[in-house]
């Protein structure tokens, strides 16, 4: 009789033994569920979740570097013209030709961009540059300037209206809308050719309204 009680009193001793590790196990198995959830939404939560970064932080100093560039000729333009004249006078006419050569520069001045001209959106880096214009207004060459034609007497005076109206004429032909946009396709080849050499995989580069 004792022998089974004591059989009895092992058999319960084992299987609460046994009950008891199942819930240990359980709940090291649950603590561990616990902790790893919490760990992502810590995660989620800081924003430290592992992703690729592909935005490209240029320093102060970099930017700098770009500004101090200054001017950037994006297209240049050889022109010559000629230009002509008629004085009307009591004893005849006088005539007047003479041939001008100019070479216009169209670019920007990177130190005159923008405040914040350099900005970031997701992974894209936005440049955004001045207008388009003439790079240099002393554009014609007079040590180039030749007679081509001359008969009277011509004043200083009447040499400097020709020279103005070669001006005009070869600035309208080089501001022309056609190049104007080569200008600014060139522009934003190599605009985005030097940032992505910086370590920017996607640039846009706009322009700012004149």
């Amino acid at each position: 009789m004792e022998d089974k009680k004591k059989s009895r009193g092992i058999a319960y001793f084992a299987q609460r033994c046994l009950v008891n590790k199942v819930y240990i196990v359980l709940a090291v198995v649950l603590l561990a569920a616990l902790i790893l959830w919490g760990i992502s939404r810590l995660l989620k939560g800081t924003g430290l979740a592992i992703v690729e970064n592909r935005n490209i932080d240029l320093t102060p100093t970099q930017v700098k570097r770009i500004e101090a560039i200054g001017e950037w000729e994006f297209l240049q333009v050889n022109d010559e013209e000629l230009i002509d004249t008629v004085k009307h006078g009591f004893f005849g006419d006088s005539e007047l030709a003479r041939i001008y050569y100019g070479t216009l520069r169209l670019g920007i001045n990177l130190k005159e961009t923008p405040e914040g001209w350099l900005t970031q959106k997701r992974d894209t880096l936005i440049a955004t540059l001045p207008p388009i214009k003439l790079l240099d207004l002393h554009f014609i060459d007079e040590a180039r300037t030749m007679p081509f034609y001359e008969k009277g007497s011509w004043t200083e005076t009447d040499r400097k209206r020709m020279y103005d109206k070669a001006y005009a004429v070869m600035l309208k032909r080089a501001l022309s809308r056609q190049n104007l946009q080569l200008a600014q396709q060139n522009a934003q080849q190599q605009m985005g050719g030097l940032l992505h050499s910086m370590g920017a995989k996607h640039v846009k580069v706009v322009f700012a309204n004149p």
